[in-house]
């Protein structure tokens, strides 16, 4: 990624914040692998401050959309207490395979690490931590169109290591292309296989839509959206989704 493609993805500026349109498959910083990270780039996004923006929250590799910086240490303390509250509010946009029969819902659903040997990978445990996400189905796929998808709107309440993937596994309509918690990534599970090296299907289609932040007092919340990813575009049309013309944040 070039400094101007990196500037090119910013959604928001102030002189506390910055919001970008993080790309789906870009890792926000360095894992234990290694690798470029988007981290690796945010000194294009210092606009004259001494030092690069610093992530407020994260981001897993295959989400695309809505990513906060803090563009110093004040502000990430800021940011950091906003989200730790639960005061940030969070709208992704995903594409299930199947889907719920209701309109919308809350998913109430404690969450525990898998097992050593799988990092960060996780799965439904009563003696987990509280996790916690409402659902809104925006579109559906068109009876008879293929195979049955479903457009829905999520909102984590609580802010738990791949909440939303897990949880809309558990309900028994996984987001479209998670090579983790899909249909077939669970049947590899139980047969102990690792996951592929190279993903035969579609990328994972989860989005950060929306952000909200109320980081002035006398303010009202910064409200930002990200546009939608390419790889997202047929999917949701196919469930009723008609595009969209929105003007960027100066």
């Amino acid at each position: 990624m070039t400094p101007e493609e990196m500037v090119a993805r910013l959604l928001y500026r102030d002189g506390l914040m910055l919001i970008v349109d993080k790309p789906a498959g870009f890792a926000v910083h360095k894992g234990p692998k290694g690798g470029e990270s988007l981290e690796d780039h945010f000194d294009a996004l210092r606009f004259g401050l001494p030092r690069a923006p610093a992530l407020a929250h994260r981001l897993d590799r295959d989400t695309s959309g809505c990513l906060v910086l803090g563009r110093h240490r004040k502000a990430l303390a800021e940011l950091g207490r906003l989200f730790k509250q639960g005061r940030v509010g969070k709208t992704y946009w995903a594409v299930v395979e199947g889907g719920p029969v209701e309109s919308e819902g809350r998913i109430d659903l404690p969450l525990g690490r898998l097992d050593e040997t799988r990092g960060w990978w996780m799965k439904p445990d009563p003696d987990g931590q509280p996790a916690v996400t409402t659902w809104k189905v925006l579109g559906r796929m068109a009876e008879g169109a293929g195979k049955e998808l479903t457009w829905l709107a999520l909102e984590p309440l609580t802010g738990r290591t791949h909440q939303l993937r897990v949880h809309c596994a558990a309900m028994g309509w996984p987001i479209l292309g998670d090579t983790i918690y899909g249909a077939e990534a669970s049947q590899r599970r139980l047969r102990n296989e690792p996951p592929p090296r190279i993903a035969a299907g579609p990328p994972m289609h989860l989005h950060a839509r929306d952000v909200v932040v109320p980081l002035y007092k006398n303010r009202a919340p910064i409200s930002v959206s990200a546009p939608v990813p390419l790889h997202m575009h047929a999917t949701l049309q196919a469930c009723g989704w008609q595009g969209e013309v929105f003007r960027l944040v100066d």
